[in-house]
């Protein structure tokens, strides 16, 4: 009789709900191996019994035939200590145990199941619910963990004999698939009409039907979709983008459009091909575009911006809807503006009538809330702006150094607020959830943190925050500590920024320190004042500040930030000072503008430093030289709204010409600030005097801008090299550049430092997985408390 091998193989990742199991069955099968396969909360645990030969053949196999939603960290292999007899392979009940494994995203529609869908006598055919284990509703609808249906909103739904057949059968493609429905036993939609109790019920093709027509009328349709509330009306039709955006209170933010299919995208955008894959990926995000005739759509779905936010049809739901609506939708966000998207449909009936005519609802209850993800292709990779439906919750593989992490819990920022927990090597970082300062934002914030806990078994043994002790997640962060009597480790804001970009392109824990430029809005920093433009030699464990921009006065504190003729006015005053502006440039348009301001009261505050903290922003200076070409000049309706506007105008011929011929741009002056800090200062004064003779001589905007955005380019690199030159005096130095911050966002500004710096023999680091701006702070704070952790125990 032939020797038989025994194994034990344990799969961790993201392996259950993407059809992992059915997988190993499929594999075990063809070779003729007995044995199981369940899950359980380390992941994915296989017995297999068979020849060494067949054995083998499995193992070599698996690797290369995962699902296409799984992502496999780790598969270890031992013998099966206990001797079992196997009669056949079989797929087994999950087993309840500590959970070390990881909730899978949602996914989008996959090819199949869309076929399936739009194929009249298919038994799922036009039903806005049809999933299988390679796409549908994952994270949205889950409580618990494991990942099985009496877990998920799907529990409900008690499954026909048809679809029990299909979940129950091993070689089917829905087997196991929790949120497997169909419409016999699966969820409903129906149509409500706003101000009336009147529902409408009939077909799912008669209902998309109707809502149809009424988009088509230029109303404006409320949809109940995968995890929260749009806002959908006629992309094309001017009317109706208004009167959403007045209703939405939506003043100037760009809308999200979807289309049914990338050929509608490309009659109004360029896009790459890394762009088409994106649009097309099973995470299926928001992709900035470049439009490709402006005009063509109307100017208030974005305003002030030469891109287009696109997306394609992730559910089927919205892909039935857009069929038949045959052309570009707006598809924003279902809520007032800087409030968080509903998911409830009570809610929904009383918060929305004022905006909806009409609502396409479903009686699937979505379990968590989650916004659409945003992405911008920059430097030839994805560039992550909002991190949140298919992505959150996948976690994030910590580098080298950093596998005997402890459990450690992150809380992020304030504004584009996400928190992170550090578990088994990896970074579970949450999606994005908005601005804390909104009390329902905060509170779901606080109802997520319960909920990631739950789901990861997460036990944190410290916590981290930023430095700025008026933030609400460092205040709840501080009460959490106490209420359970845990540590908490605060980190400098633009420390943090520079731990994310380095934990993220996986440099080890203990790398050589790198320099980092953190550009953004504002930053708490050690020195207690307002940071913003920064250069830190840093690793994970250090942070030294070398160098920073001039600090200018924000007049009105946080004030400024929403009127950023305040900055254009404060940097006028700390670079020529009003009488030399209005001697030389008296006559231009900025001058008579400012002038009619309250110019005396702005100048006590200054003198008397009342309400007019000094920054070291490169978010402000944004804000002025936008305000100064008239750009956002009287009021911002959200952060970096005039920054957008300004890299919209840019030439990038021009822009290129600029960079290999740098005494055209606007220069910045570098100043040693001789204090017993010895930081170097990147001073704007020289930009701005060629920048107003350019106004003073009507030079076309677009050349302002190109000059600005050339000149910051440039005065970064600068000071990257003399920083380098300072520190090989003193025996230390750097390779490597880290690039991170809200302002790097900005794709012309970071394609414009990577190509100076990689000239220059420095390797680049930016963001990819996780956003420059806040949205990624709590990786980086959770990576420098682990640091810090990790050296305390190696010094116990």
């Amino acid at each position: 009789m032939t020797n038989l091998v025994a194994k034990e193989v344990r799969v961790r990742g993201i392996v259950q709900g993407v059809g992992f199991r059915p997988t190993v069955w499929h594999l075990a099968q063809n070779n003729q191996l007995v044995g199981d396969v369940c899950n359980d909360g380390e992941g994915v645990l296989i017995r297999i019994v068979g020849t060494a030969q067949h054995v083998d053949n499995f193992l070599q196999r698996l690797p290369h035939e995962v699902p296409r939603l799984s992502h496999v960290e780790s598969i270890e292999v031992q013998p099966l200590s206990v001797a079992i007899h196997f009669r056949s392979f079989d797929i087994i009940h999950s087993r309840l145990t500590s959970n070390h494994t990881q909730v899978t995203a949602d996914a989008a529609l996959c090819e199949t199941c869309r076929t399936e869908i739009l194929t009249s006598g298919a038994r799922r055919f036009y039903y806005p619910f049809t999933n299988c284990t390679f796409c549908g509703p994952r994270f949205s609808i889950i409580h618990d963990v494991p990942y099985d249906r009496e877990n998920t909103t799907m529990a409900a739904f008690r499954l026909c004999a048809a679809c029990a057949e299909e979940y129950n059968t091993p070689s089917d493609r829905r087997f196991h698939a929790q949120p497997i429905a169909c419409p016999v036993c699966g969820p409903k939609i129906w149509l409500e009409y706003a101000g009336h109790q009147d529902s409408f019920y009939a077909d799912s093709k008669t209902i998309i039907e109707q809502a149809v027509t009424a988009l088509k009328q230029g109303k404006i349709l409320a949809i109940r979709g995968l995890g929260g509330f749009h806002l959908a009306c006629d992309a094309t039709n001017e009317q109706a983008v208004n009167t959403l955006r007045a209703k939405k209170r939506r003043n100037a933010k760009p809308f999200a459009l979807m289309a049914p299919d990338l050929a509608t995208i490309e009659n109004y955008c360029i896009a790459s091909a890394e762009e088409r894959e994106l649009l097309q990926s099973p995470e299926a995000p928001i992709v900035l575009l470049a439009a490709k005739h402006p005009g063509k759509l109307p100017a208030s779905i974005s305003p002030d911006t030469r891109l287009l936010g696109f997306m394609l049809p992730y559910t089927p739901l919205h892909l039935l809807l857009m069929l038949e609506f045959d052309g570009p939708l707006v598809m924003t966000s279902g809520n007032l503006s800087d409030e968080p998207q509903i998911v409830e449909l009570d809610r929904a009936r009383a918060s929305l009538a004022d905006i909806a005519d009409i609502f396409l609802l479903h009686d699937r209850d979505i379990a968590n809330r989650i916004d659409d993800s945003v992405v911008r292709v920059a430097a030839g990779k994805p560039m992550m702006l909002r991190r949140a439906r298919g992505y959150a919750p996948r976690s994030i593989k910590l580098p080298a150094g950093f596998e005997q992490a402890p459990e450690l819990l992150a809380f992020g920022g304030e504004l584009k607020a996400t928190f992170c927990l550090l578990k088994d090597g990896a970074a579970i970082l949450s999606q994005h959830q908005g601005d804390l300062e909104d009390a329902a934002t905060f509170d779901d914030y606080e109802k997520n943190l319960g909920l990631y806990q739950q789901l990861f078994n997460h036990h944190p043994v410290g916590f981290a925050a930023d430095r700025h002790p008026e933030y609400i997640s460092t205040k709840l962060a501080q009460t959490l500590a106490q209420e359970h009597k845990l540590p908490l480790f605060t980190v400098q804001h633009h420390h943090a920024h520079i731990a994310a970009c380095l934990a993220e392109n996986g440099i080890a824990l203990d790398a050589e320190p790198v320099l980092g430029i953190a550009l953004d809005g504002l930053g708490y920093g050690e020195d207690h004042n307002l940071w913003g433009g920064e250069f830190l030699f840093a690793d994970y464990r250090t942070s030294q500040r070398l160098a920073g921009f001039s600090p200018v006065a924000m007049i009105g504190g946080a004030q400024a930030i929403q009127e950023p003729w305040r900055n254009t006015y404060a940097h006028l005053i700390h670079s020529l000072g009003w009488q030399a502006f209005s001697d030389n440039f008296g006559d231009t348009d900025l001058h008579h503008y400012l002038n009619s301001k309250p110019l005396a009261v702005l100048d006590k505050m200054l003198l008397r430093k009342i309400n007019a903290p000094l920054a070291s922003s490169c978010g402000r200076l944004f804000d002025a030289v936008a305000a100064a070409l008239n750009l956002c000049r009287d009021y911002a309706h959200f952060e970096g709204q005039g920054a957008i506007a300004l890299e919209s105008l840019v030439d990038q011929a021009l822009l290129q010409d600029l960079l290999h011929h740098p005494n055209s741009a606007y220069a910045f002056q570098l100043l040693s600030d001789n204090t017993a800090t010895e930081l170097w200062r990147l001073d704007a004064t020289p930009l701005w005097r060629a920048l107003l003779l350019d106004i003073k001589q009507k030079t076309h905007p677009s050349v302002i801008a190109t000059q600005f955005h050339a000149g910051l380019a440039r005065g970064l690199h600068a000071t990257v090299n003399q920083l380098s030159l300072t520190l090989k005096i003193q025996g230390r130095g750097f390779d490597s550049v880290a690039l991170s911050g809200g302002c790097f966002q900005n794709k012309v500004l970071l394609e414009a430092c990577i190509t100076l710096l990689q000239q220059s023999g420095y390797h680049c680091l930016w963001h990819s997985q996780v956003p420059a701006n806040d949205g990624g702070l709590a990786l980086g704070q959770a990576a420098i408390a682990a640091a810090h952790y990790l050296e305390l125990n190696k010094t116990l």
